[in-house]
């Protein structure tokens, strides 16, 4: 079956010299947990920290997430460092709330196809123009991703990021295989910024590195990278969360790396 032709969508920002890190833990744990984690990012003089307050688990007995708990605390912690705040949104009932406590609402890749929620995020952010950061789902393909940007869009809040986060394939090696050559098909097909999250393709610390570099050069406009300040103690997603030292790393190599492209890391 051949893919459909999407046309670009119009309004939805222009190119930036700037390349925006969304940094954070994997899930909220608890204030001191998310407060380090915060001091670091702000130290860095980057801009966003995102982290879960409410996990859509693939096993009913792993960790949930602390719910409103988690968004008090990234809203005290945002406050705090100066910091724009991003989570997840799982239900069209968490919508009203989730959005009234932080800055930018992430669709993740579970919900890629949940079209009441696209629709509803859509509605709660009309007013507001909060950015969404739309997550790819492992098994769509571009065309469908760019289709569904619609039902974000269709109140008018054009402020969508969309986040390329690895596609399922027959290889192992890997937790999930990513599609960089996402970043140039979809900046010919729309203005929306596209993000890399470089953590869930790689399920493993040590390949994060590699996956924001390729990133980088492949033209990306923002990276999601996940950092803990204990991974091994981590309740969900340790193998594949950096410590803040190595975050650090991480970043005054991308800084360098962007500067090549003309760009800075933000």
């Amino acid at each position: 079956m051949s893919e459909v032709n999407i046309p670009s969508i119009p309004d939805l920002g222009s190119r930036s010299d700037e390349i925006t890190i969304f940094a954070g833990p994997c899930s909220v744990e608890s204030v001191e947990q998310f407060d380090e984690v915060a001091a670091c990012v702000a130290g860095l003089g980057l801009t966003w920290i995102r982290g879960g307050a409410f996990k859509p688990r693939t096993n009913p007995h792993s960790f949930q997430g602390l719910g409103e708990e988690a968004l008090k605390i990234m809203r005290d912690a945002g406050e705090k460092h100066g910091l724009k705040t991003l989570t997840e949104v799982m239900d069209s009932a968490h919508c009203e709330l989730v959005h009234s406590y932080v800055d930018g609402l992430q669709v993740g890749a579970r919900n890629f196809q949940n079209f009441s929620l696209l629709k509803k995020i859509g509605q709660v952010t009309a007013t507001s123009h909060k950015m969404v950061l739309y997550k790819r789902g492992f098994a769509g393909t571009i065309a469908e991703w760019l289709a569904a940007t619609d039902y974000l869009t269709a109140e008018g809040n054009d402020n969508v990021v969309l986040c390329e986060r690895g596609i399922r394939t027959f290889e192992t090696a890997t937790r999930f295989t990513l599609d960089i050559a996402a970043v140039p098909v979809i900046h010919k097909q729309s203005l929306c910024p596209v993000c890399i999250d470089v953590s869930h393709p790689a399920g493993q610390r040590d390949l994060v590195p590699s996956l924001a570099f390729a990133a980088v050069a492949a033209g990306a406009d923002s990276l999601m990278i996940e950092v803990h300040p204990n991974p091994p103690a981590a309740l969900s997603d340790g193998p594949q969360q950096l410590t803040p030292a190595q975050f650090e790393v991480l970043v005054a190599k991308l800084r360098e790396i962007a500067a090549v492209f003309g760009k800075r890391i933000v």
